[in-house]
């Protein structure tokens, strides 16, 4: 096993410098995004996700936890009764449906786009499942789609691993346990699927990215690209971009770990990031940055 995992791993650490010395991304602030109307507020914003139609949807802890805005920042819907307990990551699947994890009723739900409850994977009573439950969860965190229609999911605080259904929901695998080793997770945080199908996973208290094949196997892993927290994928540009939460920076990655560029730093002000949480990137290479401390979303456009 030792053997397999050493050639497996192809990709070697950046070093630190690059980190450091990597160029500032080009993306500019997009002052007073989103509106909002007269006496709302958003609450600690645990997510954002981009639909193909460059719709932007905000998941957050206040009165309306999905909000749905377009890309110039106008609000076009607001759900208020969602059946979730404690909001995290969210994601759009290709056919429109809104994918809302509640890390604290250890759920995945799965919205059409009005807000109607399609499918919840959950226990009876929002019980949390252990590291070998195929339909439950502890404490998860984020959800992502492969292009055959596989569906992953970070799960997450507790369990440290990736559970793997196929498009009918069909539970297929998990990997994944606590530990610092090679497919050990210290807090699995999000996950992110590239075209070919290779899965990324923000193994954030490792301060890591580790990457698998569509299977499981370990194929590499980032030790110095900074603290992952939210990770996404750019189809466009066949990157990836990271919330780097620790540091309140955004990293853009190549997919051989390779820093290309990085964005803001610590602050209150407009601009700047508290808590980075989770991340999106519309079709034109904007980036949305979800801040739990600063209740907000930004829009960083080129």
């Amino acid at each position: 096993m030792k053997l397999l995992f050493a050639l497996a791993l192809v990709v070697l650490p950046v070093s630190a410098a690059d980190l450091l010395n990597a160029p500032t991304l080009p993306h500019k602030l997009v002052a007073n995004w989103p509106q909002l109307p007269a006496g709302w507020n958003l609450g600690e914003v645990s997510g954002v996700a981009v639909d193909k139609d460059d719709s932007v949807w905000v998941f957050n802890r206040g009165a309306h936890p999905m909000i749905q805005f377009d890309k110039t920042g106008k609000m076009l819907q607001a759900w208020k009764d969602v059946p979730i307990k404690s909001t995290h990551g969210v994601r759009i699947d290709p056919q429109g449906n809104v994918w809302a994890v509640d890390v604290a009723g250890h759920a995945v739900v799965k919205f059409n786009r009005a807000g109607k409850v399609l499918m919840v994977i959950a226990q009876p009573g929002n019980a949390a499942g252990d590291n070998n439950s195929n339909y439950a969860f502890n404490r998860p965190t984020g959800v992502s789609f492969a292009a055959n229609g596989d569906i992953y999911v970070s799960d997450g605080y507790v369990n440290s691993r990736v559970v793997k259904y196929n498009k009918d929901l069909e539970y297929l695998s998990h990997w994944g346990t606590k530990g610092k080793g090679d497919g050990e997770f210290d807090l699995v945080h999000d996950v992110a699927v590239d075209s070919k199908g290779r899965v990324y996973v923000a193994d954030r208290l490792n301060s890591r990215v580790q990457v698998f094949d569509a299977s499981g196997r370990f194929l590499a892993k980032w030790t110095e690209v900074g603290q992952p927290w939210g990770l996404i994928y750019s189809t466009k540009e066949d990157v990836l971009y990271m919330c780097d939460g620790l540091n309140n920076r955004i990293a853009k990655l190549s997919l051989d770990g390779k820093v290309l560029g990085v964005l803001s730093s610590f602050g209150k002000a407009p601009g700047k990031l508290d808590f980075a949480h989770n991340i999106a990137i519309d079709s034109t290479g904007a980036i949305y940055v979800a801040e739990i401390k600063n209740w907000r979303v930004q829009k960083f456009a080129k």
